[in-house]
């Protein structure tokens, strides 16, 4: 799935409109404790979406956005190999939400989501199954993995030297509580976002997770902001 940039994702009441790249492909900050973890609504997932404030040094060109999945079709960052596992992981999906950011000098993109559940359990259940199209060498062949230290209770990291955009891409993803976390970078040019800005990114989103779920307004940001 190397990124492509993810462009919008945005579903109105039963349209959805087109992702772009996130067709992706179509292809620690966790803080606190599981036991606080709750069950978000779309106002909250709007909230866990680093604005621009939140990322200094990026463009923000989609703002962060949730939404509630329309039935007939399942959130675009919501990915799966079988239509068993789509059950799985997409058809508990409560709210949904992305944001996506650029840094013009290398036309570097930078994209978040989002993905809430009722409860734990169907968000750990959900990330087994996202893990799995998500992870190893979905962004690039020969992909390695990036060290983002241990944010959330579940995550992974990984790079390749070409994604969709012909350049680096990383993917990460982590799982905090009833969320499932999507991070994605891509990039036409050939600098590589360095491994200690994917894991700070992973750290932040997690931490700006975890704060809505024990019930505080995220507030989370990289540093400089």
């Amino acid at each position: 799935m190397g990124d492509k940039g993810f462009a919008s994702t945005r579903a109105a009441r039963g349209r959805l409109v087109a992702v772009g790249a996130v067709a992706l492909l179509l292809a620690g900050c966790g803080g606190g404790s599981d036991a606080e973890a709750a069950a978000l609504d779309k106002g909250q997932v709007a909230s866990v979406l680093p604005d621009a404030k939140a990322v200094p040094g990026w463009r923000n060109y989609m703002k962060p956005e949730a939404q509630k999945p329309v039935p007939e079709y399942p959130p675009p960052v919501c990915v799966a190999r079988t239509k068993e596992q789509r059950e799985t992981a997409c058809a508990p999906v409560t709210s949904w939400g992305t944001a996506a950011f650029v840094r013009k000098a290398d036309a570097t993109t930078l994209n978040f989501w989002t993905l809430a559940y009722k409860d734990e359990k169907a968000a750990d259940a959900a990330y087994d199954v996202l893990i799995k199209w998500y992870g190893g060498d979905r962004v690039g062949q020969n992909a390695e993995k990036v060290e983002i230290g241990s944010p959330g209770a579940e995550r992974e990291a990984n790079r390749a030297a070409v994604g969709t955009m012909a350049g680096p891409a990383t993917i990460a993803q982590v799982r905090v509580g009833t969320t499932v976390l999507g991070i994605s970078t891509g990039t036409t040019g050939k600098a590589v976002v360095p491994d200690k800005d994917v894991k700070a990114f992973a750290a932040m989103f997690a931490e700006r997770a975890q704060q809505a779920q024990s019930g505080e307004k995220p507030s989370a940001a990289l540093p400089g902001s």
